[in-house]
């Protein structure tokens, strides 16, 4: 033999054994796992780590345990009302079973996709336009929920579905604009009737309060001049009561006598008057009686000889 051809030969060898030696050696990093297959029965998931294969007897599959994420491109969409939308969104999820993401599934992001397609139609077929508008949060969870319940056969964990975008159709967005416009202009004019309203209560209650103001004065001005009018009765009053007092204690210190000439002052103003009837008062007698007495001893006196 020649010795280039056994240089070749043995070169050929070297180089065997290295893709030999490589194919039996691999080593899986934290985040794979790798599925073993030994003759085409499952051996188990490997790793992380040095795992060492018997070549062309074993085959090893790798799976990703990180998070993944695709983009669903816009999907059409009927709503319960006929309305026609465009949607496109994200899922997220992960290998949550590397065996049954491989043997289960043979490419599990189209399976996904093709779901997450046919559950969007389902979820939107079931609600109205303007409730696929306002309720994305409830869009999302009900296709994660669903999407969840088909992948999890897979392996597969749906951690999130993320709605990025809802186009409706052009004729539904002029319709929309219009009635948005509408609604603005409504709202406009009731906020103007609410504040020409609100300034007509103000006025009124000022008005109002205006008035029991006004009959509240009037009345304290009211109780004010009635109680100084009796304030001044009751002094009125007092100063008659005071002065009848000094009448009468001054009356008690006059005498039948005093009383008496008083008396015959008064007959004489009446004598003096053109009346030619005259009422004398009882006790104008009883008071004349010493006077008459008076009288009676002197004429009696005078008729005694001396």
């Amino acid at each position: 033999m020649e010795p280039g051809t056994s240089l070749a030969i043995g070169a050929g060898v070297v180089i065997f054994a290295l893709i030999v030696i490589g194919s039996a050696i691999r080593i899986v990093p934290e985040y794979q796992r790798l599925v073993v297959l030994r003759l085409g029965r499952i051996l188990g998931a490997k790793g992380p780590g040095l795992i060492i294969l018997i070549p062309i007897v074993d085959r090893g599959i790798k799976a990703d345990l990180r998070e993944i994420y695709f983009d669903v491109e816009p999907q059409a969409a009927i709503t319960k009302d006929n309305a026609s939308i465009s949607v496109d969104f994200f899922i997220y999820m992960k290998v949550v079973d590397p065996i049954a993401s491989v043997i289960q599934v043979q490419n599990f992001f189209g399976a996904s996709r093709g779901i997450a397609i046919t559950t969007l139609r389902a979820v939107v077929g079931e609600m109205m336009l303007d409730e696929v508008l306002a309720k994305r949060e409830e869009i999302n969870e009900a296709l994660r929920v669903k999407l969840d319940e088909v992948t999890n056969r897979w392996g597969i964990k749906v951690t999130t579905v993320e709605i990025r975008e809802i186009v409706p159709a052009r004729d539904i967005q002029e319709a929309m604009t219009r009635q948005m416009s509408a609604e603005r202009e409504r709202r406009a004019v009731v906020l103007e009737a609410e504040g020409k309203r609100e300034a007509q209560i103000t006025v009124a209650e000022g008005d109002r309060q205006a008035t029991i103001l006004r009959a509240e004065g009037d009345r304290q001005a009211a109780i004010l001049e009635a109680e100084g009018g009796r304030q001044a009765q009751m002094l009125q009053a007092e100063g008659y009561a005071e002065a009848l007092n000094r009448i009468f204690a001054a009356a008690k210190g006059v005498d039948s006598k005093t009383m008496s000439l008083q008396y015959l002052e008064t007959l004489k103003d009446i004598g003096s008057g053109e009346s030619t009837k005259f009422v004398i008062p009882m006790e104008f007698t009883r008071l004349l009686q010493p006077f008459l007495g008076h009288a009676e001893r002197s004429m009696g006196d005078r008729e005694q000889p001396g």
